[in-house]
């Protein structure tokens, strides 16, 4: 299925003015795009900011964000995309050639996760995160990359702080995503020559229909205290995670490649502090736990002092 939008090249008329029109007349490729996640929050924040978009979904169109983008009067173009089919992405990028004759940025953004216990974990689970998340990135971004601006081009890889810190159940995606922050930085070295830079976000917990369940389940289940520690900013929401993909794809950003951006989220070592740290005076702490003086054992000998412990 496609469909197109036509544009004056007013921008949208009826979306929040931006604060600069960084993306005014670049074309941005984003994959896995659906009413409610990720993906529409990086399209609604690009077009704002001037761009024309090329949006691929998996089998259900986002209908309420197209209407969004014909109201805005957007140039655009859907069509749908199993980034796990080199024929599928072939169609996508040529579907957006043909439309727009460029491609500026491409963010791969298409996203699946099985979640389980690892003695559980079936090999097709296994694979099938690994074929949309590491390999669905490299055959889309392979099939972009011969029509990617050069130089000029950014190429943006939607990873997770499962990546960079461990979480049971959750192996699989985490690996394949620290899969994708491994290519995107290997490419920041080869197509630097060319003007391409390369870039990931990884997200920490933010509401969206694939994340749903597990937010319902912990639900007065999980202590907060832990959730903030992580999570020192709260929660985040999609268009938390367009900010940081408008900066990283602009060329504010145009001296960064090869990094990832962790979003709302720290490595922590959690302690209940309140608890922790209650009565706790450090003056008095560090009088009271002071070592006892330790006897000078050691004679002195002739003209030499006694030695010092």
């Amino acid at each position: 299925m496609s469909s197109n939008g036509t544009s004056s090249g007013a921008g949208p008329s009826s979306a929040p003015a931006p604060d600069a029109q960084r993306f005014r007349g670049r074309v941005v490729l984003i994959s896995g795009v659906s009413d409610r996640g990720i993906g529409s929050g990086i399209v609604e924040r690009v077009v704002r900011e001037g761009a024309a978009v090329a949006l691929g979904y998996y089998e259900q169109p986002p209908a309420r964000l197209l209407k969004k983008l014909r109201r805005w009067d957007v140039a655009f173009v859907c069509h749908e995309c199993d980034v796990t089919s080199n024929a599928s992405v072939d169609q996508l990028v040529a579907a957006t050639c043909a439309r727009f004759k460029q491609i500026d940025v491409v963010v791969n953004n298409a996203g699946l996760e099985i979640a389980g216990r690892f003695d559980d974990l079936a090999d097709d689970a296994w694979q099938r995160q690994l074929d949309v998340n590491l390999s669905g990135a490299m055959r889309l971004t392979r099939a972009a990359l011969p029509y990617l601006r050069a130089p000029g081009g950014v190429i943006v890889g939607i990873a997770s702080t499962l990546a960079m810190a461990g979480c049971p159940g959750f192996e699989g995606y985490g690996a394949s995503k620290a899969g994708l922050m491994a290519m995107m930085q290997g490419l920041a070295v080869e197509l630097a020559p060319r003007g391409i830079r390369t870039v990931c976000v990884a997200p920490a917990l933010v509401p969206t229909p694939m994340t749903a369940h597990h937010i319902a389940r912990m639900e007065g289940k999980v202590d907060p205290k832990m959730m903030d520690a992580s999570h020192p900013l709260g929660l985040g929401s999609p268009h938390d995670v367009a900010a940081a993909v408008a900066f990283l794809a602009s060329d504010d950003a145009r001296w960064i490649t090869g990094v990832t951006l962790p979003l709302g989220w720290v490595p922590n070592y959690w302690l209940p502090m309140d608890e922790f740290l209650s009565g706790y005076h450090p003056a008095e702490s560090a009088k009271s736990s002071a070592p006892a003086p330790v006897p000078n054992v050691h004679a002195p000998s002739g003209d030499h002092a006694a030695s010092r412990v």
